[in-house]
């Protein structure tokens, strides 16, 4: 029933579109944009290590590509035949030799210093993750289990599971997702994954079939979903919000039709939907989207 779902939403999803022509958009965080050449806004602190790293490396890049550039255009012009018809015959320069030796070591050690800083980051959280969510990808859909701390307020309701789908376009009106501003076309779905803001969350990703990927570019979020295993990471959304990723791992005929979505809310709204959602997510999700609406939180990032 799930793939038959699942398979359905992408064949919607196909069949419109061509008329699916996205509104202009405000330029909102959490979701790529035509045109965009750079990095989505980083929202995570995770993230923006990750854009810092970014920019430390292209400063060793630039100048190394000019640099080379600039000698092979000296050596073609310098060397060429019409000056040189005697090659010349030497065979070693010690002091090159020793300088294109360490030269490149020294780069790939100022290199390597942050890269192993930034990946022990990314799997050491800063404190003890106040929630768990487990995230199982499927062809071509996701499922969510929560499992709050112990000393986390909602540590004595009821488990919540969901499945969160790709949302169908002609959907859209009854689910009051008719923005596309705001639920993008291919990146909305029926059901957002729901955190609290600032806080610890720690996920683990796992597959019920193929190898999936489990990616939020705005969260600095990149973890494989693979069957029969567990792979842990974390993250902490520093604004509230809709953010959006895809599977990022090849997966089978509706792969690009696997969005993410993370609804980020304040810690009150989080204990409130939570509590509702054991019971009835469609309630839960419906009393989370009329607070929203009434200005009770943001509704996406940056408003």
């Amino acid at each position: 029933m799930r793939v038959k779902r699942s398979i359905f939403a992408a064949m919607a999803s196909m069949g419109t579109a061509g008329s699916a022509v996205a509104q202009e958009s405000d330029l909102l965080p959490g979701q790529p944009h035509p045109w965009q050449m750079g990095l989505q806004e980083a929202l995570s602190p995770i993230e923006a290590q990750i854009h810092w790293f970014s920019d430390y490396t292209l400063a060793f890049i630039i100048p190394i590509t000019i640099l080379v550039a600039v000698l092979l255009a000296w050596v073609v012009f310098r060397y060429r035949a019409s000056r040189n018809p005697v090659p010349s015959r030497t065979s070693h320069n010690t002091m090159i030799e020793v300088v294109w030796t360490l030269a490149p070591v020294i780069v790939l050690l100022f290199l390597a210093v942050p890269s192993f800083q930034l990946l022990t980051a990314q799997y050491n959280p800063p404190s003890e993750p106040e929630l768990t969510v487990k995230a199982t990808g499927y062809q071509w859909y996701w499922g969510y289990e929560y499992q709050p701390s112990e000393v986390s307020a909602e540590a004595e309701a009821e488990p919540v599971s969901f499945e969160s789908y790709p949302l169908i376009e002609d959907d859209r009106d009854a689910s009051g997702k008719a923005d596309r501003n705001v639920y993008p076309h291919l990146l909305a779905v029926d059901n957002e994954m729901v955190v609290p803001v600032d806080t610890v969350i720690r996920l683990i990703s796992t597959s019920g079939d193929v190898i999936h990927s489990f990616a939020l570019p705005s969260l600095g979020v990149k973890v494989d979903a693979v069957p029969g295993r567990l792979n842990e990471y974390w993250f902490e959304a520093q604004r509230e919000g809709i953010f959006y990723g895809q599977c990022s791992e090849l997966c089978g005929q509706a792969h690009y039709n696997m969005p993410i979505a993370v609804r980020v809310v304040s810690k009150e709204q989080f204990a409130a939907w939570y509590s509702a959602a054991s019971g009835s997510l469609e309630d839960a999700n419906a009393q989370l989207t009329a607070r929203i609406q009434s200005g009770d939180s943001v509704a996406v990032a940056g408003r």
